[in-house]
């Protein structure tokens, strides 16, 4: 199955267990909503999220935005419980928590496979422990085996802090090379990779530049925790217009018949090559994308 292409700029967690979150949803303009029925979840209230997860996509069946639940990990007391109520909900996508190796989402593939789930609910994997990072290069081979269902990588930012008692500071000084090591592994496996939450949902000047950042590093969007940061997520992580002008003046040089087949050309006082003509088709084409959500 082939992937659609999605832009996932803005990634908002809503717990499961908020029927105010979930009541205002649809009025929202992120690119996903993540329902979340693990850490936002307390144990006492697991059984009561999934019976209103249940209830809200069978009276929201349509949505503009993309919508994943996270559920808890499968071999907790939570998850093959989780996992039958995600499957019924049909949502586009199933979040796995704490993915460290090939299994833990294959596993979960073979029980959609087994259960008839649609092709169309597909997974993301959280990469959030020091296990899932040292081993992200295999989970993230997945991304290219049509059966694994595997379409994104989310960062756990938060988790990772935890387990290796890195300070998570302004700048991420201490992440950069386990959010670089992550990234280039999920780009090798065609993956789409959000970034990590930021805590401080009122610090929106702070929060504008930890995106900014990772739309350099490469990221396709970032995970969020308050509405507030849907709209400074989106710009982020929208196209300039220069860039647009830039990535058209590319397509249509190479599209003129004096360069059918050149593997490079002059343009502008500058050398492009094939390579920057694909890269400019792909800013196009999430252009594009933004325009139709």
């Amino acid at each position: 199955m082939s992937k659609l292409f999605r832009t996932r700029r803005s990634v908002l967690y809503v717990p499961a267990s908020n029927p105010k979150a979930l009541a205002k949803v649809a009025s929202l303009d992120a690119d996903a909503i993540i329902f979340d029925l693990e850490d936002a979840v307390a144990p006492e209230v697991k059984d009561d999220a999934r019976e209103a997860l249940r209830v809200y996509f069978k009276s929201n069946p349509d949505s503009r935005a993309e919508r994943i639940i996270r559920i808890n990990h499968l071999a907790s007391e939570w998850g093959s419980e989780d996992l039958l109520a995600a499957r019924a909900c049909k949502p586009n996508a199933i979040l796995l928590p704490k993915v460290e190796n090939l299994q833990d989402v294959t596993g979960v593939a073979e029980v959609l496979e087994e259960t008839d789930a649609s092709e169309n609910v597909r997974l993301w994997a959280m990469i959030e422990t020091t296990r899932g990072i040292i081993n992200a290069d295999e989970i993230a081979e997945l991304g290219l085996r049509s059966a694994a269902r595997l379409d994104c990588f989310v960062v756990g930012t938060n988790d990772i802090a935890k387990e290796t008692g890195t300070v998570l500071q302004k700048g991420r000084q201490f992440f950069t090379p386990w959010l670089m090591q992550i990234l280039l592994c999920a780009k090798a496996g065609q993956l789409d990779i959000i970034d990590g939450v930021y805590n401080d949902f009122k610090d929106l000047s702070g929060f504008a530049s930890e995106c900014a950042e990772a739309v350099k590093m490469g990221f396709d969007g970032k995970t969020l925790i308050h509405p507030s940061q849907i709209e400074p997520a989106n710009e982020a992580f929208t196209p300039d217009d220069k860039s647009v002008a830039d990535a058209r003046s590319i397509v249509e040089a190479f599209s003129l018949s004096d360069n059918a087949g050149k593997g490079a050309i002059s343009l502008n006082g500058r050398m492009v090559e094939r390579m920057h003509l694909e890269v400019a088709q792909k800013l196009l084409a999430r252009t594009k994308a933004i325009g139709q959500n």
